[in-house]
């Protein structure tokens, strides 16, 4: 079972560690401004100059494929860290304390959790505007009650078992039983969620710049690639192959290391 685990998150590492890695490159170096528009290279192929071709703009696809993986990741970042902090938070209180204050916060979670991710977004966006925080806020926002729920089922088997009573007994205060003893215990599963919290987020953030409320012209996104490449798809596949190709990437290498923390922990 561990050698599976070793498989399958070493080959999702490197996966993403590939992909993250033109990101961190186009921080500091691009091979072509990725908002610069030329006419005369409008929709050509790939080349040795412009190895993923050019848009219909005559933008480089590579350069832009680029800061769209940067721009994509960063947001997933602010996501599932929002998601996590906040439905750490919840989960760990309404778990470990029950009553009526883990009543009142799970159904309000449970109306939440019943609504999709993305729809829900998408309210909290058409609220506040499609500006990159406000899609930040809004994706963070939909993804705390998959974590609260989470980190509630978890805190309520633990808080029962014999580590956490011997703790109480020897005077521990509640916040250190909380995040001293019983977070460690549930970081395996805990990690797992996040990693599968980035797959999410990255499916997400493209759906939602595809729809054209995530990442605003003249940025690059992932997403609004694919939605600006539909016209041309016969003409100039390479448009639309390229930065969905690094989705896909991005996806399953997440997928993959979820996959081996899961088996981990078993």
């Amino acid at each position: 079972m561990k050698r599976k685990w070793n498989f399958n998150f070493t080959v999702g590492l490197i996966l993403t560690s590939v992909i993250l890695l033109l990101a961190l490159v186009g921080i500091f170096f691009t091979p072509y401004d990725p908002d610069a528009m030329n006419a005369s290279l409008k929709n050509t192929g790939a080349s040795l100059l412009h190895p993923m071709g050019c848009d219909n703009f005559g933008r480089d696809i590579f350069s832009r494929v680029m800061i769209g993986i940067r721009n994509t990741f960063l947001i997933s970042l602010a996501t599932v860290t929002i998601g996590t902090v906040v439905g750490v938070l919840l989960g760990a209180f309404t778990g470990y304390f029950g009553g009526i204050v883990d009543e009142i916060f799970m159904r309000i979670n449970d109306a939440l959790f019943a609504f999709p991710s993305i729809l829900l977004a998408l309210v909290i966006i058409g609220l506040l505007g499609p500006k990159t925080v406000n899609v930040m806020l809004a994706l963070g926002i939909a993804f705390i009650p998959s974590f609260a729920r989470m980190v509630r089922s978890e805190y309520m088997k633990q808080k029962n078992l014999d580590y956490v009573k011997s703790a109480r007994l020897m005077g521990a205060s509640h916040f250190r039983i909380m995040f001293v003893h019983i977070l460690p215990n549930i970081l395996p599963v805990l990690l797992s969620s996040v990693m599968i919290g980035f797959n999410n987020a990255v499916l997400a953030e493209a759906g939602l710049s595809y729809l054209g409320i995530g990442i605003q012209p003249p940025d690059a996104s992932l997403g609004r690639m694919l939605s600006e490449s539909q016209t041309y798809l016969f003409s100039n596949p390479g448009n639309a192959v390229f930065p969905g190709l690094v989705i896909v990437i991005l996806v399953l290498g997440f997928a993959l290391m979820a996959e081996g923390l899961t088996e981990s922990d078993h």
